[in-house]
């Protein structure tokens, strides 16, 4: 897998290390000199200059060649544009866009947009390439990733589809912090009944993250 980060800089640090660790092929595209020149200490890290939001750049930088596109820039406008032309001009498979607006949310998805993160509801969501097969997310990684917000999807026939909270066998070391259903999200309590189409937001230790995704999602 292949995976494009345009823009940003913390987050494309974190993320680009946390891919190629995985054994992703991994390239960070920037508009800052000095920090290209900091990405490109990270080992195994393929770092263009440039303006991401331009064609010629992203075809300098190869990125047709990638599964997926994530676009980390602070300007939600500019995530918007490095998502269309990698979707309708260069093919990429999956493309993400980082948000500072959740209202724009609906906007950018009805744009073409696969996944859309908003950086105030999903804690400056930091987003790896494994994030979207079986629409499963891992969005941030905490205290050198020990700790994990993750985002799963409840399929149609999940058998935890219709059950209460407190009826879900998960591990204590994880809970449930957000409900997202629709366009409303809610902080769950124990008698809080999951639904086929839930998109759950849990908070885990590092080590019981798979498990928990397997009893929500059976995947």
């Amino acid at each position: 897998m292949r995976a494009a980060l345009v823009g940003g800089f913390n987050k494309t640090k974190s993320l680009a290390a946390s891919l190629i660790k995985k054994g992703y092929e991994v390239t960070a595209i920037n508009n800052d000199k000095e920090r290209c020149a900091q990405l490109a200490e990270i080992e195994k890290l393929n770092v263009f200059y440039g303006d991401g939001s331009k064609p010629f750049v992203l075809e300098d930088a190869n990125v047709f060649n990638a599964d997926i596109a994530i676009a980390l820039t602070n300007r939600d406008d500019d995530n918007l544009v490095i998502c269309e032309l990698c979707k309708k001009k260069f093919s990429v498979k999956k493309t993400v866009a980082l948000v500072s607006d959740s209202k724009k949310t609906d906007f950018f998805h009805r744009m073409g947009v696969d996944s859309v993160v908003c950086a105030i509801t999903a804690v400056a969501a930091i987003i790896e390439q494994n994030a979207f097969v079986n629409e499963i997310s891992t969005l941030l990684p905490i205290g050198d990733g020990h700790i994990r917000i993750t985002q799963a999807r409840v399929p149609a026939l999940a058998h935890i589809a219709g059950k209460k909270l407190l009826e879900i066998n998960l591990p204590k070391q994880v809970i449930i912090g957000c409900v997202m259903r629709g366009d409303k999200s809610m902080i769950p309590r124990g008698d809080t009944r999951i639904l086929a189409g839930d998109t759950l937001v849990l908070i885990s230790a590092a080590q019981h993250e798979k498990a928990a995704i397997r009893e929500l999602t059976g995947k």
